[in-house]
C-alpha cells in the first residue's frame, strides 16, 4: 500500500511484509498443481529442493537454505523416501548425513506438478507481464544472496 501508515518504515520490513502475503496467495493459488500427488507443503519443498539442486544436497543443508527446521526437513524426506520420491545415498563428507537423490518416479511427479504450475501460472498472468516478474525474481534472488553471505559471516 504506497502512501500508506508504514511509509516511515524500512523498505526491507515492507518487502518482509509483502513477500509473506505473496507467498500465502502463491501457495493457495498453486495448491492445485500438486492436488493430485497427495504432497503436503513440506514435502513439495523437499522435493523441490532435491531435484532443482546442483548437486545432492543433505537433510541440514535443505532446512538451512529453505529456513526450515532440520526435523521437518527430516519427516519430509522419510515421507519421500517411503513414497519412493527419493533415495538416500551415503555421504562420503559425513557418515550420519546422507545425500538425497531424486528417484525416477520422483522426477516424473516434480516434472507433472511442474507442468500443471505452468499452466496456472500462464492462465494468472498475462505474457507482457513476464518482464517485471523476471525483473522482480532476479532482485529478490540478489538481496536473498547478500542477506545469505552475511548470515554466513555471523
Amino acid at each position: 500500500m504506497e502512501g500508506g501508515p508504514f511509509e516511515s518504515r524500512h523498505p526491507l520490513v515492507g518487502l518482509v511484509d509483502e513477500t509473506i502475503r505473496l507467498n500465502s496467495r502463491l501457495r493457495s493459488v498453486f495448491a492445485e498443481a500438486r492436488q493430485d500427488s497427495s504432497l503436503n507443503d513440506s514435502e513439495q519443498m523437499v522435493l523441490n529442493a532435491v531435484v532443482e539442486a546442483e548437486k545432492a544436497p543433505t537433510v541440514a543443508q535443505i532446512g538451512r537454505s529453505m529456513g526450515q527446521a532440520r526435523q521437518l526437513v527430516q519427516r519430509a524426506a522419510n515421507a519421500l523416501r517411503d513414497g519412493g520420491l527419493i533415495e538416500m545415498a551415503d555421504n562420503p563428507d559425513h557418515k550420519r548425513a546422507p545425500l538425497l537423490r531424486p528417484t525416477a518416479q520422483g522426477l516424473v511427479l516434480k516434472r507433472a506438478i511442474d507442468a500443471r504450475a505452468d499452466s496456472i501460472a500462464e492462465n494468472l498472468l498475462p505474457a507482457d507481464d513476464l518482464d517485471a516478474v523476471r525483473e522482480a525474481t532476479q532482485a529478490l534472488r540478489t538481496l536473498r544472496k547478500k542477506l545469505e553471505a552475511q548470515l554466513r559471516g555471523r
